[in-house]
């Protein structure tokens, strides 16, 4: 797995990183840094991870094919069922450690959502790429591998190593980014 930095942002503590100044018309300074694809899409990533409604951990999806976003997914209960928050985690109930009976959940994963919307909405998933907050679970993993999905960018680690051993068998190719702030 490659891992990658970005450049760092100037920060303001109170508000986290310092928007790109612009002028009266709205326009960037000569030589203004522009985030780059990886970094754009990750901090889309990061925004819908906000829209979990998992206890446990908030993870956001995204499938990106062509620099276009094609689907998004986060993770949480299935459409139209009670949210965990409203009916308690059956995984703290039934005490399942992290990364282990991931069928003892009521929950899907973010890339699970995000593959089920391409397919929903016709969005073909082959050759893309997706952007995820945390490295696909093995679950995921498989289901990344079979719908062709070539490039997996992660920021933040999962500890499932059958997962990895399967990623790493597979042509989609992994790469770690730092952590970045919405």
């Amino acid at each position: 797995m490659r891992k990658v930095s970005f450049p760092e942002q100037p920060m303001n503590a109170a508000e986290g990183p310092v928007p790109t100044p612009r002028d009266s018309d709205g326009r960037a300074p000569p030589g203004a840094r522009r985030p780059s694809w990886d970094e754009y899409f990750m901090k889309i990533a990061l925004l819908v991870a906000e829209r979990s409604t998992c206890l446990r951990r908030h993870v956001g999806a995204l499938l990106v094919k062509d620099k276009r976003i094609i689907a998004t997914g986060y993770n949480g209960a299935p459409s139209g069922f009670a949210h965990c928050g409203e009916v308690g985690c059956l995984r703290d109930e039934m005490n399942v450690p992290s990364g282990e009976r991931h069928e003892l959940c009521r929950g899907l994963h973010a890339e699970q959502n995000a593959i089920i919307q391409a397919a929903l909405y016709g969005q073909d998933t082959r050759d893309s790429t997706l952007y995820c907050t945390h490295k696909p679970c093995l679950l995921c993993a498989k289901m990344l591998i079979n719908a062709g999905v070539r490039r997996v960018v992660i920021a933040d680690d999962y500890p499932d190593e059958l997962a990895a051993k399967f990623l790493e068998q597979s042509d989609i190719e992994i790469q770690q980014v730092e952590k970045l702030t919405g």
